[in-house]
């Protein structure tokens, strides 16, 4: 190009001059206007354009002369003037020009192919420029979202900072929940749909390039832009921002505005997730100091001990299947001679079982201190738990009361498991139910019934988590087994009869987990 130029232009010094002045002065497209002038005039004509070609259209670059268009497209003219086909340029005349291939002519051109390639370099520097402060605002987002844990201040954070990052006018997030997006946040703009299906056919044209604003879950939008917030591939949420705002209005989103969306939709989805994990761990620990302290109070309602029964032995034993159970038993004196003795069974486990509990105890102690063991007692007792529980809440109960004077028992049997009577001789005896659970039905009616225990006859009420334990094949303990211990341990010390109760449930398990709550009570007159 150099010998070119020397050989060729009578001013190719000159030209490398202005060129390079151009270039060190930011300004190459103003010399290359001056040296149009120049060049027009040297040859006689009116005037002439120089475009730079891009992707089939032409941009003028310098003119001289005369009014030029800013732009024309591949297969367009431009009225009275002809164009000069160049590599990457166009060079548009008016009048003859009989040079058209000359030296002068290229260089021109490569004038227009300089200033092209810089102003590509230019963008390429400021493109360079924008990532690195978007980089860093995106890491100043992050940092900043990063420090809430709270899932409904984080989600307004979120959305706040999507919408100010791509001047959206309005904006709304959604956390995908059992299988349905569920909004958390809406920002601006119209009304937000509140919740629609994860298989909703809308989500496909919410992410597409170009969604349909008429089926958008925002409403009176005119432009849209989606990204989903997905943690390793799977979807957390929706995060949508509408309407690019800027000095001359409402218009769509770049192409670059999806990928600094979902840049910062990766960093949110981190902080939402750490926020639903923070939330869920206080959740957790917020039941587990709930179950402590039912547990506790559960505890206060049983016995810590097995009073004293004249002419009687007495033992009691509980053991939950969680921290807090649905078994209940007592053993307390009513008067002069006489013990109430119980064991219930709460449907359910937990704590709505542990509340239920209280409930049945604290009506023992009321209407049991004002009537006797008998029918009435247990009408009153079943419609006050009916009243009390839900409509899935019933509780089986044995009551007894005992004439420690008389070793009459007088007991009351509302659809729970039969009391075992094992008598001295080894003859086992059944106390069974009469009538339906309490609180099943209303206006439910019982029957009561009385033994007489003599000396070294020994009396078992249980809860069906001894009786139901079952081994690895699903068979249960079931009453025969529990009546047969209790026939060939009766003569043994109460402690000794548990403990072998206890050990009985546990070997037939083999090890599985108890599925439900145990409890055992146990009553033998002794000799006299």
């Amino acid at each position: 190009m150099t010998r070119l130029l020397d050989s060729h232009c009578r001013d190719a010094t000159a030209w490398r001059a202005l060129l390079g002045a151009g270039r060190r002065a930011g300004d190459l497209r103003l010399a290359l206007t001056e040296r149009l002038a120049a060049w027009v005039a040297d040859r006689g004509l009116p005037a002439a354009a120089l475009y730079a070609v891009t992707d089939g259209v032409a941009q003028r670059v310098a003119a001289t002369g005369a009014s030029f268009p800013e732009r024309f497209g591949r297969d367009e003219q431009v009225p009275g003037a002809t164009i000069f086909a160049l590599p990457a340029v166009r060079l548009v005349v008016q009048g003859a020009l009989p040079d058209a291939e000359s030296p002068e002519t290229w260089l021109l051109a490569a004038g227009v192919r300089i200033h092209q390639l810089e102003r590509q370099l230019e963008e390429q520097h400021f493109q360079a420029r924008f990532r690195g402060v978007e980089l860093e605002a995106l890491y100043d987002v992050g940092l900043a979202i990063a420090s809430t844990l709270d899932l409904e201040s984080l989600g307004e954070e979120v959305l706040l900072r999507a919408v100010s990052l791509l001047d959206a006018r309005c904006g709304a997030l959604y956390l995908l929940e059992d299988g349905r997006y569920r909004l958390l946040r809406h920002l601006g703009g119209g009304e937000a749909e509140q919740a629609f299906d994860r298989d909703d056919a809308r989500i496909q044209d919410l992410l597409a390039r170009r969604p349909d604003c008429r089926r958008s879950p925002l409403a009176d939008v005119a432009h849209l832009l989606a990204v989903p917030v997905e943690i390793e591939g799977q979807p957390r949420g929706l995060l949508l921002v509408a309407d690019k705002e800027s000095r001359r209005g409402v218009g769509p989103f770049a192409a670059d505005d999806r990928r600094t969306l979902s840049l910062f939709a990766n960093q949110a989805a981190i902080a939402l997730e750490n926020a639903k994990l923070h939330r869920l761990a206080l959740e957790k620990e917020r039941l587990e100091r709930e179950m402590e302290l039912a547990a506790e109070i559960q505890q206060r309602l049983l016995p810590k001990a097995m009073p004293t029964v004249p002419c009687f032995d007495v033992a009691g034993w509980n053991r939950p299947a969680r921290q807090v159970g649905g078994d209940y038993y007592d053993l307390r004196q009513l008067g002069d001679h006489r013990w109430t003795l119980v064991v219930g069974d709460v449907t359910g486990k937990g704590m709505p079982a542990a509340l239920l509990v209280s409930t049945l105890r604290t009506a023992l102690r009321l209407l049991g201190d004002r009537m006797a063991i008998g029918p009435e007692l247990g009408e009153q007792l079943s419609k006050h738990i009916f009243d009390s529980s839900s409509s899935n809440k019933f509780i089986t109960m044995i009551l007894g009361e005992l004439d420690d004077n008389t070793g009459v028992v007088r007991y009351l049997n509302a659809g729970h498991n039969p009391g075992v009577l094992v008598r001295a001789a080894g003859d086992v005896e059944t106390l069974a139910s009469g009538g339906m659970p309490l609180g099943l039905l209303p206006g439910a009616r019982f029957a009561d019934a009385s033994v007489r225990l003599e000396a070294g006859d020994l009396l078992c009420f249980y809860s069906d988590g001894i009786t139901e334990a079952a081994d690895a094949s699903g068979d249960e303990l079931g009453l025969d087994r529990l009546s047969d211990l209790l026939v060939a341990s009766r003569a043994r010390p109460l402690p000794e009869v548990m403990h072998a109760i206890d050990d009985a449930v546990s070997v037939f398990s083999q090890g599985l987990p108890q599925g439900d709550d145990q409890t055992v009570v146990l009553v033998r007159r002794r000799s006299a």
